[in-house]
């Protein structure tokens, strides 16, 4: 499974809108969108919440982790959070 589909699957498990889960990790809307679209992925920072909300809501981490360790390669500058 890929990191877009991980995400949009780990959100829904929370019942929260792209944009209420957008407000509990500190990022934008588009952010979200972007990774849900798979135009982008967090930067180690925002995993590092991403996994503390999954685990604040019991939703299983490393498919998540690992999903988003195999996106496309190393990160590039123009990368969003």
């Amino acid at each position: 499974m890929t990191f877009a589909d991980q995400i949009r699957n780990t959100r829904k498990k929370a019942f929260l809108s792209q944009e209420a889960l957008a407000e509990k990790l500190s990022v934008s809307l588009s952010t979200v969108n972007r990774w849900e679209t798979g135009k982008s992925k967090p930067n180690l920072s925002t995993m590092k919440h991403i996994k503390a909300f999954c685990e604040e809501n019991n939703i299983d981490y490393p498919p998540l982790e690992e999903s988003w360790l195999s996106f496309g390669g190393a990160f590039s500058t123009s990368e969003q959070a």
